[in-house]
């Protein structure tokens, strides 16, 4: 009976231990979301949500409504609560270094989703993974030079551009990138440039007001398919028909720009994928186990014209 239940003790200590060991390895990850502003954000918190459920990580999400101190009371929080790693899309570029000096005292390693930061100190994170919008741009730009001189149009064209979230890294570098390609072109001008804030509501309104303001606008770039498809409303209320009287070209990829291009009312989609869930988890495993990781970790994505989308629709994840 005394050796029964020595063994009976001992199994009990080791079934109490095992959950013990599992819950000290299991990595947390304190991550510290823009906002919800557009199908891509969607589907990017989606698929960190995810792959995190998926390989067994303990989440701790925010959502910082597109407010910047908002993501850095997360940040905060995540330093206080002692993560493993932190991650965040910053709202815009500047203004971090404070908090990621902190997480770095506190000796938490910080990873950049999708966004990057203008900080000097790159030691501050350990990467950036997602995609070069620089690139994008220069690929809208590109793909419109190619599409204009299939339809002929070498007078003057006038381009208005609804620019992302002020200060933010997408805005400022796919404007650069689209810039750069067109300024060899002496007959392509952007007119009117704005901010439409990434969302579908503030698109429209300042596509309403491009309309009233400039009545030849014969181009629209948006730096986001959102912003383009609220645009798409305000020009079909003007009169006018989206993708023939005005060519559009924006950036993300997302189905409901696949949608438009499939009904004819947008030309052109550069891709964007938000699909970093994988990959984020895939580093947060690779840091805790000391594992060197690549300061840029670059997305592979693809240019779609609206002849391609209908092909292409049936296999998008986003």
């Amino acid at each position: 009976m005394k050796l029964t239940s020595k063994l009976v003790s001992a199994l009990a200590m080791v079934l109490l231990a095992v959950p013990v060991a599992a819950a000290g390895n299991k990595i947390t990850l304190g991550f510290a979301q823009v906002g919800a502003e557009s199908e891509w954000r969607t589907a990017n918190t989606e698929s960190i949500k995810k792959a995190a459920a998926k390989d067994g990580i303990d989440l701790k999400f925010s959502d910082a409504q597109q407010k910047q101190e908002n993501q850095i009371k997360a940040i905060r929080s995540y330093i206080a609560q002692k993560v493993d790693v932190i991650a965040f899309s910053p709202v815009v570029e500047s203004g971090w270094d404070t908090v990621l000096m902190e997480a770095k005292a506190a000796h938490i390693p910080v990873i950049l989703t999708d966004r990057a930061v203008d900080s000097k100190d790159k030691s501050l994170y350990v990467t950036f993974m997602g995609s070069d919008f620089v690139e994008e741009g220069r690929r809208a730009g590109n793909w419109l030079i190619g599409d204009l001189a299939k339809k002929g149009m070498t007078g003057p064209v006038d381009i208005v551009e609804l620019q992302g979230t002020t200060g933010s890294a997408p805005a400022i570098d796919r404007q650069k990138g689209f810039a750069e390609v067109i300024a060899s072109h002496t007959n392509l001008k952007v007119t009117r440039s704005q901010t439409g804030d990434f969302t579908r509501a503030k698109g429209k309104e300042v596509m309403e007001a491009f309309l009233k303001a400039d009545p030849n606008i014969q181009v629209l770039f948006a730096h986001n398919d959102d912003m383009a498809i609220g645009a798409i409303q305000a020009i079909e209320e003007a009169g006018k028909k989206p993708g023939k009287d005005i060519i559009i070209v924006s950036i993300d990829g997302v189905k409901g720009a696949f949608e438009a291009m499939m009904a004819g009312k947008l030309n052109c989609s550069v891709e964007c994928s938000p699909l970093l869930g994988e990959q984020l988890m895939a580093a947060c495993k690779d840091i805790k186990a000391g594992k060197p990781l690549p300061k840029r970790i670059q997305t592979v994505e693809g240019v779609f014209p609206a002849e391609k989308a209908a092909a292409a629709f049936p296999s998008r994840q986003y």
